[in-house]
């Protein structure tokens, strides 16, 4: 374990997580160097059509969080999540809300919702981390449209997802 000393309490990072990429996992261990303790919420989201259920979800984001947490001595725990956003960041206790940005328009989206969150919340801050350069065009929905189409998406996911991906956009007959 390394020794680093976190300068802020809990935090809150949510997100749909279908599937987990490379690009969150950066976000996930740049805010566990931040944070005392660190809760990744995976969104119920079904009005978006996931690919993997929940619980499945779940399983896959908690499957990478071990090395994270060892590496930053940081506590992370992994808890599915229905409604609204702020009142789980309550529940929870997390006075942060970790946000990653790619694009600008990741930007705006995100501080419309930063303002939302805001003016129902004034206790929560947001905190937008940007993607690190080799991550910036990563997208859950892009590598589900790759794998689906025969794409090689190794380099975007951890390899649990890899796997559990392929199985399920290219079934074996």
């Amino acid at each position: 374990m390394s020794e680093h000393r976190p300068t802020l309490g809990v935090g809150l990072y949510p997100g749909t997580f279908d599937p987990i990429t490379n690009g969150h996992m950066d976000i996930i261990a740049r805010s566990a160097r931040m944070l005392r303790r660190l809760v990744v919420g995976v969104a119920r989201n079904a009005g978006k059509g996931p690919l993997f259920p929940l619980e499945e979800r779940v399983e896959l984001v908690e499957a990478e969080m071990g090395r994270i947490a060892e590496q930053t001595g940081t506590e992370i725990e992994v808890v599915p999540f229905s409604g609204l956003l702020i009142d789980f960041a309550r529940e929870v206790g997390a006075g942060v809300i970790v946000r990653g940005l790619r694009a600008v328009s990741d930007f705006d989206y995100e501080i419309q919702m930063a303002g939302l969150n805001y003016r129902l919340a004034p206790d929560v801050e947001t905190v937008f981390l940007m993607a690190s350069e080799t991550h910036q065009f990563i997208s859950s929905r892009f590598v589900k449209e790759i794998a689906t189409l025969g794409g090689d998406i190794s380099s975007f996911v951890p390899k649990l997802t890899l796997e559990r991906t392929l199985a399920r956009v290219r079934p074996q007959v």
